[in-house]
């Protein structure tokens, strides 16, 4: 597929939102490895192919097992995550899903076992976040492919 345009430089005052918004989650405190979870987990249920490419690449990069990125669309099935990234899955899915996944109060009361009232508010960011990155890179159909993660070259 082509590109239809490319979002950042056509309006650079919406690009800085949504960095600035990746700047606050980045500096949340949130552990890193969970961050990418989510957003790996997001960009597979908007089909944000770009997303995938890179969250799955900085995961690995930052040490995330393979197997862990492979088993993530069946996250519930998969004995390899957490407590608390299975809460912040189900989070993630239900808000990215909002129309059709109702956020519930057993879904709430499971996400605040694992997070206090500022993570889940800064996860939620996370959320929100990503899936600003999916509907725009899906929108505008940014070219996948190419991205190498600053943190590969850390290792």
């Amino acid at each position: 597929m082509q590109q239809r345009l490319d979002y950042m430089l056509a309006s650079p005052a919406a690009y800085k939102a949504l960095l600035h918004t990746e700047r606050q989650v980045r500096e949340s405190g949130l552990e890193t490895s969970l961050l990418e979870l989510v957003r790996t987990r997001a960009s597979q249920i908007n089909g944000c192919a770009w997303c995938l490419d890179m969250h799955t690449k900085d995961a690995r990069a930052l040490g995330e097992d393979e197997q862990r990125l492979y088993l993530l669309t069946a996250w519930r099935e998969a004995p390899c995550y957490s407590a608390r990234e299975r809460a912040a899955l189900a989070w993630t899915e239900a808000l990215t899903q909002i129309a059709t996944h109702p956020v519930t109060d057993t879904l709430y009361a499971e996400a605040r076992r694992h997070f206090d009232e500022k993570a889940l508010v800064d996860l939620t960011m996370a959320i929100i976040a990503i899936n600003g990155w999916n509907r725009m890179n899906v929108a505008f159909r940014t070219q996948v492919g190419d991205y190498v993660s600053p943190h590969a070259a850390a290792r």
